[in-house]
This record gives C-alpha cells, structure tokens and sequence, in this order.
C-alpha cells in the first residue's frame, strides 16, 4: 500500500483486462471479502462491529479489504458525524447484486466442511451459518 496515495478510492484494474472470472475475484476474491459481504448482508455495521466479530482479521487487513470493496461499489462507507463518530459500512444497492454468489459459496463451503472434518462447527463471532437473504 502505498501510503503517498492520493485520497479516495480509484477503481482498481481488472489483472486480466476482458476477462470475467478475473474481474469478478478482483473484487470479491480476498481473504475476508466474502465473509464482510455476507455480514454486511445481515445489517449495518460499523469498524469496530466488524473487528470485534471477526477477531483474527487485524485492522489494517480489515481496512484494506473495506477499501478495496468501496473501490469496486460493493460496500459504502457512511461518516455519521465529526471525529470520533462511528463509521457505518453497508452494502450498495450493486454490493446486493453478488448476494447469490455469497451464498452459493456459503452452501458449498458447509458441505465441504461436512465432508472434509464429519461437521460444521459454529462460531458465533465468525458464524456464516444463517442464509444470506
């Protein structure tokens, strides 16, 4: 990250410019982008809400990753008032439109969980258990 960046957030070139599946994990395809989507799915949430529920993503990684989504139109940040007033990120109307995607991936990932380790362990914090709209 460059930290001389100009501010705001540019969109960001397609690796494999014409390329659809290259387009599309661009956008959603880091570490956390999913799981964020899917969270913002279900309501609302401000930084810390999101940093408190997903405990092993460090700030910065979570920063990055929220950025990158605003960049591409997914997620919008809402500034709710001067310093230190939360920050509220919500899914755009076009973040709703990969909402089938997120759950096809949910769908597939607990029966792959069931097949690889004989369960689906839930954790509230990082719970992914509940469909996605």
């Amino acid at each position: 990250m460059n930290k001389k960046a100009p501010a705001g957030n540019l969109a960001r070139p397609n690796p494999l410019p014409g390329c659809p599946m290259a387009a599309a994990f661009a956008a959603v395809g880091g570490k956390w982008k999913l799981t964020l989507v899917y969270w913002l799915a279900h309501g609302e949430s401000h930084f810390a809400g999101l940093r408190r529920r997903g405990a092993p993503i460090t700030a910065k990684v979570l920063a990055e990753q929220l950025r990158e989504l605003e960049a591409d139109g997914l997620v919008e940040r809402v500034v709710t008032g001067p310093v230190p007033a939360p920050v509220i990120y919500r899914l755009t109307e076009y973040g709703t439109s990969v909402l089938p995607v997120v759950e096809s991936v949910r769908v597939w990932g607990e029966e792959h969980l069931r097949r690889s380790r004989g369960g689906v362990a839930v954790s509230e914090a990082m719970s992914c258990v509940y469909p996605v709209g």
